[in-house]
């Protein structure tokens, strides 16, 4: 999937009133995905964030479908480092979480700087920032021109990109890019991944996650595997 969407949503007021007190009524762990322009767009989100009734934050510094902000901080050992030192020094009560962007020449030197600066957590990857064009008109299919590429064809990269950081850094990773199943879900854990996360896979199948989690058991059954948590990061290079 190639998109351009943005990070259009109703802000943080609106989250906090309206669907917050839903979502603490389901079984479930509330991550909030903090976006800005501006680092003190995003030191105040985390003001906001620190008080509100959630288990979370990750700080999208990745999204290649804006403007400003986002990837312009991601991209660059110092400009995460920066951005998350500051966030945690108002985050105090919640895990910190940055999100990171594969379109860099070296992500371990980003999630390095996530650690570095106090992150509890990282997640990888974001989209591969991508292109297609109309061969008729002549024009990008996108508004934008470029947007972000997702689904099972970049795997291969998050694969990779999650075993390259797990050898850098010592705080949990989150793994994600084109997981549908549950045997995607375990190539990810093995390559060093603690948790998994799915996104363009519900847009095919919106019972993805909840067949992910039964793949993942089958997984467990067939090879007599008595917690998922012993297999992280256990893949044995050629």
């Amino acid at each position: 999937m190639l998109n351009s969407i943005g990070l259009q949503n109703p802000g943080v007021e609106y989250f906090m009133e309206y669907d917050l007190p839903w979502l603490r009524t389901q079984d479930v762990a509330v991550i909030v995905n903090a976006c800005g322009s501006t680092i003190e767009d995003y030191v105040e989100l985390c003001k906001i964030l620190n008080k509100a009734d959630i288990d979370g934050v990750e700080l999208n510094l990745s999204c290649p479908n804006v403007c400003a902000g986002c990837m312009a901080f991601g991209t660059t050992y110092d400009g995460v480092k920066e951005i998350t030192k500051e966030c945690k020094k108002v985050l105090t009560s919640k895990p910190l979480i940055i999100k990171l962007t594969p379109n860099v020449t070296d992500i371990t030197l980003t999630a390095k700087a996530a650690e570095d600066a106090g992150a509890d957590a990282v997640s990888l990857i974001n989209t591969l920032l991508a292109m297609s064009i109309n061969i008729n008109t002549r024009k990008p299919y996108l508004a934008n021109n470029t947007g972000g590429l997702s689904g099972p064809a970049i795997r291969p990269v998050a694969v990779r990109m999650v075993y390259q950081v797990s050898q850098a850094v010592n705080i949990p990773i989150l793994g994600m890019g084109g997981i549908i199943n549950g045997d995607d879900a375990v190539e990810f854990m093995l390559a060093g991944a603690s948790a998994v996360s799915i996104g363009a896979g519900n847009f095919i199948d919106p019972y993805t996650s909840v067949n992910t989690v039964k793949g993942i058991e089958e997984y467990m059954k067939k090879h007599n595997i008595e917690n998922i948590n012993g297999i992280v990061g256990k893949v044995e290079m050629n």
